[in-house]
């Protein structure tokens, strides 16, 4: 597997997720459960793929910035997220901000799916993406097992 398909595997898991929490109402625990594994999948994403997706293209004059650009995106969600957790879950405002942070996601991706691979492609061979999909699916899964913990910067 390349790393394209290794990462857009997880963008459906995070599309999945982005659908159903939008359609929940009020403090439950279905949105509670929603939003842990949201908030998981996009911490963890986004230090798996910043590092074996993002970090090798920003020494390219052709990427980097893109990549720099979708680093940025992955610190206005981390924002997001933080704001989303200082609301109370019951408040009209965390619906709000929750889907600020879903039109923030669908646009990531969309980048990415639209525009960054197709270049990427031109610069990572297929064994280069080969293996950096393997770093990033092993990455993705150590990280998914001790989260919140494996997020750098994150004390939760």
């Amino acid at each position: 597997m390349k790393i394209y398909k290794a990462i857009k595997q997880d963008h459906d898991i995070q599309r999945d997720l982005c659908d159903k929490i939008s359609n929940t109402s009020g403090d439950t625990e279905e949105r509670r459960e929603l939003w842990k594994k949201l908030k998981k999948e996009l911490e963890v994403h986004a230090v798996a793929e910043e590092r074996y997706f993002y970090s090798p293209l920003v020494d390219s004059d052709d990427m980097q910035e893109d990549a720099r650009h979708g680093m940025a995106e992955h610190h206005e969600m981390d924002e997001l997220i933080e704001e989303i957790n200082d609301t109370d879950m019951s408040s009209p405002h965390w619906l709000a901000t929750v889907k600020k942070l879903i039109h923030k996601v669908e646009h990531h991706l969309e980048d990415e799916e639209k525009d960054f691979f197709d270049k990427a492609k031109k610069l990572y061979s297929e064994e280069e993406a080969e293996s950096l999909a393997k770093s990033y699916e092993t990455t993705m899964t150590e990280y998914r097992d001790s989260w919140p913990a494996s997020i750098p910067g994150k004390d939760e």
